[in-house]
């Protein structure tokens, strides 16, 4: 009962403060509109004077473009579409985001297996930041991500063929994408240029996203049209939802180093509550922006005990990555991303992961593409180890998808969509997946409009 009086009051301060934006915005345009009205000299000349409004910036810099924003703190490249909703008041600027896709999903659509599994839900997530000037020099952002996943997934999450992380009920979630927490993001910084080419940033999150790994699966162009994560998930992006985070970054012009400390255990199993950040753990990323079309970034984390499962088992994670984006007018974009993970535990085998994915979007119709090859543990996927022994199995994941936009209402699309993947891996695990199993879906999807920068 009292999360969801803790939703019912987030809500209401959402509410409060969209509706405080709208109001200053709409009296921001009156007053333009009446100094008009007495002389377009007169106008021109007060508004030489005026202060400078709500900064139309990077999240953590006045002198880069809003487009660069990534998850965390994280870059994408400057030409990146951003869909979304933008509200300014006098001093702020607000924006908000999100996306829910009402599905129903089938892993091994042939039943060639024991492990697929079926679902009717909704994986969702939604963002609402704001940021304003401090001085001359400062500024300040806050973030907030909220997911009802744990509502519409349940507990266990949904069914997704080789997947591994987290625990439901003490056990280990396999063939399963855990369920995202409540609170998925709730953190503030504060920036100071010191030039137009150098700034220093502070960020605390609790959860937030340390300076691991590339831009999280949710929030790049090239992986927005698909509701599913990715099943190398925990070798990218799995510490994009911690509990305890604090970073300090350097910008000098087109490059960016970061390191953070934060909590290395993963989310407990209730997705409603704050879990005790212990600072335990430490990363560090170079970024680097060649031109507007590009981002790249390496990057490596200490992460302490981070399953709650394998207590005492530390993991050094090694990620690189890069992300292409490019406008081809108004209706039409090209993005891809490819990344490169690797998780070694002592005693264990180094495993490592590849994903490249792609989204063509042209006037209504976005058409997408992933493809993985991840090595998973006998461990991970919960397999017999007097039968299997100590040994990696390899895993190849191809998916197809398209969406297509039916209607437009307001500020946001609604699409339908569809995506079939194909799977490959080592056949010892023929028996219990079958030859070649394939997944597919097909979904409903809602998300804002595209911002017109």
């Amino acid at each position: 009962m009292k999360y969801k009086l803790q939703v019912f009051i987030f809500s209401i301060v959402l509410s409060t403060l969209t509706a405080k934006a709208q109001h200053e915005m709409h009296q921001l345009a009156k007053d333009s509109m009446e100094k008009d009205s007495s002389g377009t000299a007169k106008g021109m000349q007060e508004m030489a004077t005026m202060k400078p409004g709500p900064p139309m910036s990077h999240a953590y810099s006045l002198n880069l473009p809003m487009q660069r924003n990534g998850s965390g703190t994280s870059w994408l490249p400057d030409a990146s579409p951003m869909y979304g909703m933008m509200l300014h008041s006098k001093n702020w600027m607000y924006m908000l985001h999100g996306n829910i896709a009402l599905r129903y999903t089938k892993q091994d659509i042939l039943n060639k297996g024991s492990r697929g599994a079926e679902k009717f839900d909704a994986p969702n997530w939604f963002m609402f930041m704001g940021q304003r000037k401090v001085g001359q020099n400062g500024l300040f952002h806050f973030s907030s991500m909220l997911s009802l996943d744990r509502l519409t997934e349940g507990g266990a999450g949904y069914p997704l063929l080789f997947q591994t992380g987290e625990s439901w009920k003490g056990q280990p979630l396999v063939d399963r994408q855990h369920p995202h927490d409540l609170f998925s993001e709730l953190s503030v910084a504060y920036t100071h240029a010191f030039s137009e080419k150098a700034d220093l940033t502070f960020y605390l999150g609790y959860p937030g996203e340390p300076a691991l790994g590339s831009v999280a699966f949710m929030h790049r162009p090239s992986a927005l049209a698909n509701p599913d994560a990715p099943i190398s998930h925990h070798w990218n992006d799995g510490t994009h939802i911690t509990f305890g985070v604090a970073t300090v970054s350097f910008r000098y012009n087109q490059f960016k180093i970061e390191a953070s400390s934060f909590t290395g255990r993963e989310p407990d199993e209730n997705r409603f509550d704050f879990n005790k950040p212990k600072f335990d753990s430490y990363s560090a990323r170079l970024s680097f922006n060649p031109n507007q079309n590009w981002a790249l970034q390496v990057s490596q984390g200490w992460i302490k005990s981070p399953e709650v499962l394998h207590e005492g088992e530390d993991v050094k994670r090694t990620i690189a990555s890069a992300i292409y984006s490019l406008p081809m007018g108004e209706a039409q974009s090209l993005n891809a991303t490819v990344l490169w993970g690797m998780n070694k535990t002592e005693g264990h085998q180094s495993e490592n992961a590849a994903l490249a994915e792609g989204a063509y979007r042209v006037n209504k119709f976005s058409f997408y593409t992933r493809y993985e090859w991840v090595q998973k543990s006998v461990e991970e996927l919960a397999l017999n180890e007097e039968f299997y022994g100590q040994r990696l199995f390899g895993v190849n994941g191809l998916t197809l998808g398209l969406n297509y936009d039916v209607l437009s209402l307001n500020k946001f699309k609604t699409a339908i969509g569809a995506q079939v993947t194909f799977y490959k891996a080592n056949p010892m695990l023929d028996q219990l997946y079958g030859k070649y199993p394939v997944g597919a879906q097909a979904f409903i999807r809602i998300y804002p409009n595209l911002m017109k920068m």
